[in-house]
């Protein structure tokens, strides 16, 4: 069952402060979670659960990242660039991270290869008002090249290695956020590409997301 309207609003409001708590400073990040409200993009049964700091599954053996996860990411996209044009999502999901990507820049294109969940995420986001996004059905490691390059690229699954066409696809300047696979495990890669098209790669935190595939799916 999921909660009132007032009770996901002082949710909402709890979970911003949690991620304050936890180092995200950034305003127009947290503004981007005060204004999405999660518990859309979640089944009805865990919806009581939408504004805890956790992983909750959205179907196709695929998670919802806990939103902490989700603001550390964003909040080093935006250190680096603070106000992106066009950021690539590589996963759409359920869209909840799309909807938190809309109000942070001029307009998103996301991919995502398993076709229930990409059926359910434009009708999520025009259900908010939402407007400036794309969504394709397709395989992540091809990244989106006819709409790039990119001042932002995230990824919302674990890649064996950075792929080539997203560092073709990421604009000078701009930066990637990527969970990656090492032999210790996953980590956080962040990847910045300087004016001149010299790339820099940094390990900036462990990580845990689900396996990015090849192809498509449905």
């Amino acid at each position: 069952m999921g909660l009132s309207r007032d009770a996901n609003t002082e949710a909402r409001h709890r979970l911003v402060g949690l991620l304050q708590e936890q180092g995200i400073t950034n305003q127009r990040v947290l503004n981007a979670f005060w204004q999405v409200p999660r518990h859309q993009f979640i089944e009805p049964a865990l919806q009581f659960r939408a504004y805890e700091d956790v992983t909750l599954p959205i179907g196709f053996q695929q998670t919802l990242s806990r939103p902490s996860v989700v603001a550390f990411q964003l909040q080093r996209a935006l250190s680096r660039v603070p106000k992106p044009r066009f950021i690539l999502e590589i996963g759409s999901g359920s869209g909840y991270q799309t909807a938190l990507l809309t109000h942070l820049c001029l307009r998103v294109y996301s991919v995502e290869r398993i076709a229930g969940l990409h059926q359910c995420v434009d009708q999520r986001l025009r259900g908010l008002g939402q407007r400036n996004f794309r969504l394709r059905h397709g395989d992540g490691f091809d990244g989106w090249a006819q709409h790039g390059p990119f001042e932002v690229i995230i990824a919302a699954a674990c890649a064996p290695q950075v792929p080539e066409a997203w560092l073709e696809q990421l604009a000078p300047g701009g930066v990637m956020l990527m969970p990656i696979e090492q032999s210790t495990g996953q980590a956080m890669l962040e990847v910045h590409k300087t004016d001149d098209g010299e790339v820099h790669q940094m390990i900036v935190n462990e990580a845990s997301f689900v396996p990015c595939l090849p192809g498509k799916v449905g």
